[in-house]
C-alpha cells in the first residue's frame, strides 16, 4: 500500500509542473445506458464490485472529458467511445491519480491503415499506433480491432490496451519496455534479462506469447500486457514469473478475480447489471 501511494505521488509529480491545468473533472456522471453498455461489453468492468465500478465510470468520463476522439472517414458511436476509454482505464485502474497527459486525441479509423495513414491500397496492416513527431500526442486505432479486442475473450489480444500500454511506457520519455514510473530501479535489470530470455523463446517457437512480442522489448511489454489483462489466469499458469512482474507493476491481482460479462439479452425483470439492486426495467432499462 505504501509503495502504491508513493508511486501515485511520483506519477502525479512527474507531470504537475507543466500539466496540472490540462485535465479537468468530468461535468456529468455516466448515464445508466452507458453503464449497461459497459457491463455488456467490458468484462473487466462487469467483474468489479459496486464501489470500484463507480471509480471505473468516473475515470472513463474523465478520460472522455479530456481526450478528443476524432473519426476519420467514419462515425464514432457510443460503444467506440466507451471501449477506447475503458482501454485507457484498465491498465492504470489501481492508480486513480493517473492522467494521460501525453495524449490529446484518438483518431478512429474504420479499418486497418498503412504507415502513411491510408485506409486504401496495399500494405494496410496497422491496427493501432501511438504517434510521434508531428503526430505526437495522438493515437490511431482501427474500429474493427478496437471492438474485436473486447469480443474475443481467449485470444490474448487487445489492440487498444496495447497502445495505451505504450503510452504508459512512454510517460518517462521513452518507449523501451520499462514503465519506469511504475517499476522500481532494482527490478529493471532483472526485468530486461527475463524479457530477453522470453523473446528468445518466442523466436525459437517455444512460447505461447504471440510472435509480435519478439519485435523488441517495448512490443514484448505491450503484447504481454494484452495477455495479462485478457487472460490473467492463463498467463499466471504458463509464465508465473512474468505474471508476478505485471502484478507488481500494475498493482492488480487479476488471477484472483472472476471476469464476467453480462448477457446482452437482459430480461426486463432481471437484476440490473449496474448492481443498483433494482430490476433492469426500473433502472438501466428505462429510457435515459
Amino acid at each position: 500500500m505504501l509503495f502504491l501511494l508513493l508511486a501515485t505521488l511520483v506519477i502525479t509529480g512527474y507531470f504537475i509542473y507543466d500539466s496540472m491545468d490540462k485535465w479537468t473533472d468530468p461535468e456529468e456522471a455516466m448515464s445508466r445506458k452507458w453503464k449497461t453498455l459497459l457491463a455488456q461489453e467490458v468484462r473487466f468492468y462487469a467483474g468489479l464490485d459496486i464501489d470500484k465500478k463507480h471509480l471505473f465510470e468516473y475515470k472513463v468520463m474523465e478520460f472522455l472529458a479530456n481526450c478528443k476522439i476524432t473519426p476519420i472517414e467514419t462515425k464514432v458511436h457510443d460503444l467506440d467511445r466507451l471501449l477506447i476509454a475503458a482501454s485507457a482505464v484498465i491498465p492504470i485502474f489501481a492508480f486513480p491519480e493517473w492522467k494521460y497527459y501525453n495524449l490529446d486525441e484518438v483518431l478512429l479509423y474504420s479499418s486497418s491503415f498503412n504507415h502513411d495513414f491510408e485506409t486504401e491500397g496495399e500494405d494496410r496492416r496497422i491496427l493501432g499506433m501511438v504517434g510521434t513527431g508531428y503526430m505526437e500526442g495522438k493515437m490511431i486505432l482501427s474500429r474493427g480491432a478496437l471492438r474485436q479486442g473486447f469480443k474475443n475473450e481467449s485470444d490474448k489480444r487487445n489492440t487498444a490496451i496495447h497502445e495505451f500500454v505504450h503510452l504508459i511506457d512512454k510517460a518517462d520519455g521513452t518507449i523501451d519496455g520499462v514503465p519506469s514510473l511504475l517499476l522500481e530501479k532494482q527490478y529493471v535489470l532483472p526485468w530486461f534479462d527475463m524479457v530477453d530470455k522470453k523473446i528468445d523463446e518466442i523466436e525459437e517457437g517455444e512460447s505461447c506469447i504471440r510472435p509480435y512480442g519478439a519485435t523488441n522489448r517495448a512490443e514484448f511489454f505491450a503484447v504481454l500486457c494484452e495477455y495479462f489483462f485478457e487472460c490473467p489466469k492463463l498467463l499466471e499458469r504458463r509464465h508465473p514469473e512474468l505474471y508476478d512482474y505485471l502484478e507488481m507493476i500494475f498493482h492488480q491481482r487479476l488471477s484472483e478475480r472472476e471476469f464476467k460479462i453480462v448477457d446482452a439479452e437482459i430480461g426486463r425483470n432481471d437484476p440490473c447489471p449496474c448492481d443498483s439492486g433494482k430490476k433492469f426495467k426500473k433502472c438501466c432499462g428505462t429510457v435515459v
